[in-house]
């Protein structure tokens, strides 16, 4: 098992037929395509002067696709790609209500804008070994934004599957995203700063 720093964050498209990425083999690679007992949430602070009276919302990703291409013998050369759909997110509540409906409507139409820009990628640009195991770095799109972004997590690396926890967070407005707002004249709304918090599993593809 090996500790791993890892650059990453949650995303968001169409599932539809899984990219091309996803679907080759690299010689003197091990590739491992995560699976659906994956888990990428997002979490929402309050804001404003009337913050106390809203609510703090996780948010989790239902579907997305994605790979990590590890090279055990030049783990400088391993990188991770992920894609998740805008419309797979939903606010995770206890039941389905009215007021649950209404903020996943808005999160997906007012403040992500999905008919304009229906997915999130990552994709790391540079693997760097530390003490601990790496410092992955790559480049995040978002609502038609691309930023650097980094993470640290840890992972377990196994001959078949790939286990890996972390968190991160980023401003919305980094991103040209403007928060969401409701409540009288706007007055409750989320914070700028939203935390992303993963238990990704990657199982690893035939003839790697």
């Amino acid at each position: 098992m090996t500790s791993v720093r890892c650059a990453l964050v949650a995303g968001m498209i169409s599932l539809g037929s899984a990219p091309a990425w996803a679907q080759g083999v690299e010689p003197d690679s091990v590739v491992y395509v995560l699976s659906a007992a994956s888990r990428f949430d997002v979490k929402t602070g309050k804001a404003g002067l009337l913050g106390f009276a809203g609510h703090t919302h996780v948010v989790r990703a239902r579907g997305f696709v994605g790979r990590v291409v590890y090279y055990p013998d030049t783990p400088a050369q391993s990188r991770v790609e992920i894609v998740v759909p805008v419309d797979s997110l939903a606010v995770l509540t206890s039941s389905d209500t009215a007021e649950t409906r209404k903020v996943t409507h808005a999160m997906r139409t007012e403040v992500l804008h999905a008919d304009v820009y229906p997915e999130i990628s990552f994709v790391s640009t540079a693997v760097s070994p530390t003490a601990d195991g790496f410092q992955v770095q790559g480049r995040l799109t978002l609502a038609g934004q691309t930023r650097d972004v980094s993470c640290d997590i840890r992972a377990g690396i196994g001959t078949d599957t790939l286990r890996a926890t972390g968190g991160f967070s980023v401003k919305q407005t980094d991103f040209g995203i403007r928060p969401y707002r409701g409540g009288p004249a706007g007055t409750v709304r989320v914070a700028d700063r939203v935390t992303f918090s993963f238990e990704a599993v990657g199982i690893r593809s035939p003839g790697s």
